[in-house]
């Protein structure tokens, strides 16, 4: 008579064992590979800053001048706002570099003596512009004025041109800084050191809504969904292309931190500097309880001035 032979398989506990410790593991290899993957998008970011970077000196090399902040025809001061929303036709630092970044087909699209809500060409999304951290929008975002009516529509950035610390507003006729109103920077005019200035800086689009084309006239900035201080909070159109540099990753601030540097990186954000190098900045969330400035963000100002005779920490930024 054979005998039957009786398989032997996993008892429940047993299973509820393998699984318990399956669920160990992915808890603990998952935190590694989220830091694989910012490390990467951190890398990408950097990478981006480079090519603003490189198009930059390209378009000083072959103007003389680095782009201005913004153009605007109209005489300061006659708008609604003086100096706020009198920006046609707002034409931008970063629409103007598009052939040095490989962009010349949109570039050719557009008139730069027309207002910049006349192309529809500038709800084209643009990689260099868009930092893979920052939680952008699919498609173009809405521009609008002070009473809430759509002007236009644009695609987003995660960048913005330093008009200069927090002496400098965005909306100002001049900045201390590489870009401002009708700016013409030279190179040889950033007296406190290209590798101690700042041109460029992260401001994260989900915090503050920015855009590659320009100041759109009359136009304002709006929070993004991941702004942590204010979500009513607006400034003038000046600013949807430029920032300065005040704080950084804004946790306590009146205007939102709207026209401050963001990013979605941990503990900090990416600039470029005049050089064409890239660096790591830490965060710098508010000033000090009495409303005095952190022994920080005086060093964070005096980088986003051109030639204002400070000294700085070599090795501040890594």
């Amino acid at each position: 008579m054979r005998q039957s032979k009786h398989l032997k398989g996993f008892t429940l506990i047993e299973l509820l064992v393998v699984i318990a410790v399956i669920a160990v593991l992915i808890a603990l290899l998952l935190p590694a590979v989220q830091q694989a993957r910012e490390a990467a998008r951190r890398t990408q970011c950097k990478n981006n800053l480079k090519q603003i970077g490189l198009a930059l000196h390209n378009y000083h090399d072959a103007f003389g001048t680095l782009p201005m902040g913004y153009c605007a025809a109209l005489p300061y001061g006659s708008g609604t706002i003086p100096g706020g929303d009198d920006t046609d036709n707002g034409w931008g630092w970063s629409a103007l570099i598009l052939p040095q970044l490989d962009q010349a087909p949109l570039y050719n699209q557009f008139n730069f003596g027309q207002p910049i809500k006349n192309f529809p060409g500038i709800q084209t999304r643009i990689a260099a512009y868009l930092c893979p951290s920052d939680l952008t929008p699919a498609g173009p975002i809405s521009i609008v004025n002070g009473s809430g009516t759509t002007l236009t529509t644009a695609a987003v950035a995660s960048y913005a041109g330093v008009c200069g610390g927090d002496e400098s507003g965005t909306a100002d006729e001049t900045g201390l800084g590489c870009f401002y109103r009708n700016s013409k920077v030279r190179l040889a005019d950033i007296q406190d050191g290209s590798t101690h200035t700042i041109m460029v800086a992260e401001r994260a689009s989900c915090k503050s809504r920015g855009i590659w084309a320009g100041a759109i006239n009359k136009g304002i900035v709006q929070c993004g969904p991941n702004n942590p201080t204010s979500q009513t909070a607006t400034e003038p159109a000046a600013c949807l292309v430029l920032m300065h540099t005040h704080l950084n990753n804004v946790l306590v601030d009146s205007d939102g931190g709207l026209d401050d540097a963001q990013s979605m990186h941990v503990v900090g954000s990416h600039v470029l500097f005049a050089d064409g190098s890239t660096h790591f900045v830490k965060s710098i969330p508010g000033d000090q309880s009495n409303g005095d400035y952190t022994s920080d963000s005086l060093i964070f100002q005096a980088m986003g001035t051109r030639a204002n005779g400070e000294l700085v920490p070599d090795d501040w930024a890594n």
